[in-house]
């Protein structure tokens, strides 16, 4: 075997360039799978190498197209001087030692031994390897430049279109991703990943998902007796209600409870002075329409999270939900959103037979017509699709094609729906329960 200088030379490129693979290899994987809410920490904290490390992830296509050229240039550039010394030094049969030995280094070495440790000390791997891999970046940019277009071109010749500003992966879904892998090993509690999913998806929702149906609300009539009025003020549970004049459709205000008491108390105590035996026929004269709120109507198609931006920056809890024709479709409050992300809300005030679900005692679920799919999910841990109707009444009828009637059964999605009630048209009530593995497979 000659073991001259050029020998010892081509040796020590050979460890140089397994060195730089190593380092490609590694930088990858750091880049790719550290956390980028822990980078923003670091750097926010002031360290250099996290903020570069988040500049480079950006385009992370650019990121891993100059990486992986970086790393197979002095792959391939390493295995064939090993394949040109072990040929010098053993003939032919130095091509079979040097792909097998070459393959060894550049497994353990190269691949395994870097890549274990970047993703097991991810963000700091990350923040070292930024400034070296920026500068390879920009070394590569024309070449990763010219092969992006190659490659989208190819896809495109085969009907497969890429947004060039999209990530891998999207930071909602990871989030999600992330959530349901931490309750399903038990280190997230099902109300915390349900209060954050919840929150994700304001943006994604409408407020005809989660309104009081016009239905469902109570108005007051500007035409009745003060004390009628006084009367169903003080019946209500809600402390704001519509006020309308001849047409439930002609909504003129919004009365609060309050403004409603303190007005009628000023108007008596104004009769008192006059007259020593006030009573409530000194209301008389009271108007409603001259302390209620001018009425805020909404379009049913306004997002949640752009609603509760309202809400806040007018100072205001209520809104009336309006379909395109302007006709009334229902309403909506600050709490109703509130609870899409901590869940019910309950009071005093609320009933307690009132509940939308309950557990029978044969283990099955008894659940309002009413009820959103997406609450019975969140209450269940249920899958339901919620993407042809919004209540529960609302699948059943999707999937009968027809307005079922009390005591039909029906079977779809893995669970068996019996229909307790109905009024007039609407379902009122239901019993879920999940089918059992056996009573989803097909009679033989």
């Amino acid at each position: 075997m000659i073991t001259d200088t050029s020998f010892w030379i081509t040796a020590g490129a050979i460890l140089c360039l397994l060195i730089l693979s190593g380092f490609f290899s590694g930088s990858e994987t750091a880049l790719t799978a550290a956390s980028r809410g822990k980078l923003r920490a670091a750097a926010d904290k002031g360290n250099r190498g996290a903020q570069k490390a988040l500049d480079i992830t950006l385009d992370n296509e650019r990121l891993i197209g100059s990486v992986l050229l970086g790393n197979n240039l002095v792959n391939i550039l390493a295995t064939s001087l090993a394949t040109a010394l072990f040929t010098r030094a053993f003939g032919e049969s130095g091509v079979a030692m040097a792909t097998l030995i070459m393959t060894l280094l550049v497994l353990i070495f190269a691949e395994v031994l870097p890549k274990t440790y970047a993703i097991t000390n991810a963000e700091v791997a990350a923040a070292r390897a930024a400034s070296p891999i920026g500068w390879v970046v920009r070394l590569f940019a024309p070449i990763v430049g010219a092969v992006r277009m190659l490659v989208r071109g190819i896809l495109r010749l085969f009907g497969v279109q890429t947004d060039p500003d999209s990530h891998i992966l999207a930071l909602r879904d990871e989030i999600a991703g992330a959530l349901h892998l931490g309750h399903s090993e038990g280190f997230v509690e099902k109300e915390d990943r349900d209060r954050i999913l919840g929150a994700l998806d304001l943006s994604d929702r409408v407020v005809e998902e989660i309104m009081l149906h016009r239905s469902n609300i109570q108005m007051i009539n500007a035409d009745s007796t003060p004390a009628d009025i006084l009367a169903q003020a003080l019946d209500s549970p809600y402390t704001r209600l519509p006020v309308y004049k001849g047409d439930p459709e002609n909504i003129i205000g919004v009365i609060h409870a309050k403004d409603l008491l303190r007005a009628m108390y000023a108007h008596m105590t104004r009769a008192q002075r006059a007259s020593s035996d006030a009573s409530l026929s000194d209301l008389a004269g009271f108007d409603i329409a001259d302390v209620s709120m001018p009425p805020y109507f909404i379009p049913d198609t306004t997002t949640l999270d752009e609603q509760m931006r309202q809400f806040l920056r007018r100072h205001t809890h209520f809104a009336l939900v309006v379909d395109e024709y302007g006709a009334l479709q229902g309403l909506i409050t600050l709490e109703d959103i509130l609870e899409e992300i901590v869940g019910e809300i309950s009071d005093e005030f609320d009933p307690k037979e009132d509940s939308q679900l309950r557990k029978s005692d044969d283990g099955q679920f008894i659940v309002e017509g009413a009820m959103t799919i997406r609450d019975l999910n969140r209450a269940t841990d249920w899958a339901l699709p919620d993407d042809e109707a919004n209540t529960i009444a609302g699948l059943v009828i999707h999937e009968a094609q027809t307005i079922p009637t009390a005591g039909q059964v029906f079977v779809f999605h893995g669970f068996r729906f019996e229909v307790l009630s109905r009024e007039e048209n609407r379902i009122t009530r239901l019993k879920v329960r999940p089918l059992a593995a056996a009573e989803t497979q097909p009679a033989p």
